[in-house]
């Protein structure tokens, strides 16, 4: 019992202890405040006194009011301040933005330009096309149906003015990459045509029978005076002179070798059938370089002009054949291939 009396008296003493030293600062803030309150409300008296004989004029007023006067002037020049260098600031963002707008607008004019220019470009291309499709026998009118309302190609370079400035440019374009879009089918049509034609030329004699396009005509086909014999005859063939024996003799189409042989008039000579019934000869041979049954690819090198059989100079003797019937080399030697 002693013991827990003890306890009760040093916890009594510790609060007591407590709400003093509490108590204690509390008054100290109160007095601060009050102090701080009574100081701000001293009176003050502003007087303004001009130097003429004008009346004084004198107001009140206490040092909180005075303080918050003030800070209230200090914040509206600072505001001020601080707006203006924002406003400074906008009106220079402002001006970037309005020269940034030139640049655009005088890009946007360039633009207009070479948008006029691709057109007139089209147009032309447009034409080309045509004419190209007209002489091949491509019907223009059924490849070049537009998606959009539009079913003619001119209707590209006819069109109405359907809105201005951009819009307008934009129509432009939608119609110019239609238009190229419905050129495609007409070009590959083109392309395909080419291809045929390619692999016709290639089956057919059309080169110059010398490799390198080397050599000069030194007697034409038909009536000629035979070097020899002195007798009038018909040349059934062309002869090619390059000046020289050994230079390379090429096949001039796709074929099958059917000849490779020696004849006392040709000396050695090859014969090469091709496609849609062309035959073709090379004689006066020095040399030859295939075999009978063996197939040549044209621009194939297959002998090489020489003096055999009877001539009186290398030189290479070029007969095409359609069937049965000698034509005039000189129609099919108008290519030369490169070496």
């Amino acid at each position: 019992m002693a013991r827990t009396r003890t306890y009760k008296r040093l916890e009594k003493s510790f609060v007591h202890s407590v709400m003093l030293f509490f108590g204690g600062v509390f008054r100290k803030i109160a007095a601060f405040f009050n102090t701080v309150f009574k100081f701000c409300d001293r009176k003050l008296t502003i007087m303004i006194v001009p130097h003429s004989q004008s009346r004084v004029i004198n107001f009140r007023t206490n040092i909180f009011s005075l303080g918050a006067g003030t800070l209230l002037i200090l914040g509206i020049l600072i505001s001020f301040f601080y707006f203006n260098r924002r406003t400074s600031g906008s009106v220079r963002e402002v001006a970037r933005l309005q020269e940034e707008n030139r640049k655009t607008l005088a890009s946007l004019d360039e633009l207009r330009d070479e948008n006029n220019n691709l057109l007139q470009t089209a147009e032309r291309f447009q034409n080309t096309l045509s004419q190209a499709l007209a002489l091949i026998g491509i019907n223009q009118s059924a490849t070049s149906k537009t998606s959009n309302q539009n079913s003619d190609l001119s209707s590209l370079f006819n069109m109405r003015e359907i809105a201005r400035g951009s819009v307008k440019e934009s129509a432009d374009i939608r119609e110019l990459s239609n238009y190229l879009e419905n050129s495609v089918q007409p070009i590959e049509q083109i392309g395909k045509m080419l291809q045929i034609q390619g692999a016709m030329l290639s089956d057919t004699p059309n080169v110059w029978p010398v490799k390198g396009g080397l050599g000069h005509f030194s007697m034409p086909f038909g009536q000629a005076l035979h070097p020899i014999t002195g007798q009038w005859y018909i040349h059934k063939g062309l002869d090619i002179s390059t000046y020289r024996s050994g230079d390379p003799v090429i096949s001039t189409a796709n074929g099958q070798v059917v000849t490779v042989t020696y004849d006392a008039s040709f000396g050695n000579y090859i014969i090469i059938q091709h496609k849609y019934g062309y035959y073709t000869r090379y004689a006066h041979l020095q040399s030859t370089r295939v075999k009978t049954g063996q197939f040549v690819s044209q621009g194939d090198v297959i002998g090489t002009i020489g003096n055999s059989g009877v001539s009186t100079g290398a030189h290479l003797h070029y007969e095409v054949h359609i069937g049965s019937d000698v034509v005039d080399p000189a129609k099919y030697v108008n290519i030369k291939l490169k070496n």
